[in-house]
């Protein structure tokens, strides 16, 4: 028989501390323990899922870039020095005047010009655009002295899809494009002191031509504007 426990005289067995009851004020503690420490863990797991979230952002982005870097590299097509471009057919002028004047000038008996592709011309430049008309050739010529390419074309040979093909291979500005009846070509490029007879609407040396001309910087007057002027009759753009 075991002996007698002095500090438990009945012998009765003692009371773990967890089958304790607890007062109204320890339940009250061990809630709030257990609600800071779910939120504790709560805050964790949005900390780890913000680090995830950026860390897959960065990748991601980096991937982008590399992307476009790759897709810029790989297409693109280094810009041709101007001086480069041989252009078969090609005719130049130079040293020709660029002084104003109101009367009417006869281009191909002073310059050798159909059509001009500089000298002098009228004070008011043709504002850049599409014309399905014929233009004053003094007006145009003054924007070829801005850098302008003036696009001119025999509605004859040029209608239709060829017209619009013609329409859709040129730049949105610093471009004039309109009909000359009884042109010699069926699409001639000017420039200021160059020109090029072109074959058709397809004809690989207008993109060339405008490549090595167009807003070129040894016109008399380069990067001034080609609107604001003058809009002739039938324009549509």
């Amino acid at each position: 028989m075991s002996p007698r426990d002095p500090k438990n005289p009945g012998g009765e067995a003692p009371v773990p501390p967890a089958a304790k009851k607890l007062t109204v004020k320890q339940e009250r503690e061990q809630r709030r323990l257990a609600k800071v420490e779910a939120f504790k863990k709560q805050q964790a797991r949005a900390k780890r899922n913000r680090i995830i979230a950026i860390s897959l952002s960065s990748v991601a982005a980096v991937a982008v870039v590399a992307l476009i870097v790759t897709i810029v590299v790989t297409s693109s097509t280094p810009a041709r020095d101007p001086e480069s471009i041989d252009i078969a057919g090609l005719e130049t002028w130079s040293d020709i005047d660029y002084t104003h004047t109101n009367e009417d000038v006869d281009y191909e008996a002073l310059y050798g010009m159909t059509p001009p592709a500089g000298g002098s011309h009228n004070q008011y430049w043709l504002n850049c655009g599409i014309y399905e008309e014929p233009q004053t050739e003094e007006n145009a010529v003054h924007a070829l002295e801005h850098g302008a390419v003036w696009v001119t074309y025999n509605p004859e040979d040029v209608a239709g899809d060829d017209l619009e093909t013609l329409r859709d291979s040129l730049p949105g500005s610093y471009i004039i494009l309109s009909p000359i009846e009884g042109l010699e070509a069926p699409v001639v490029a000017s420039a200021w002191g160059a020109q090029v007879m072109l074959d058709g609407v397809d004809d690989e040396r207008l993109g060339d031509f405008i490549e090595k001309y167009w807003q070129s910087g040894d016109v008399p007057e380069p990067g001034a504007r080609c609107d604001g002027a003058i809009d002739g009759p039938g324009k549509l753009a």
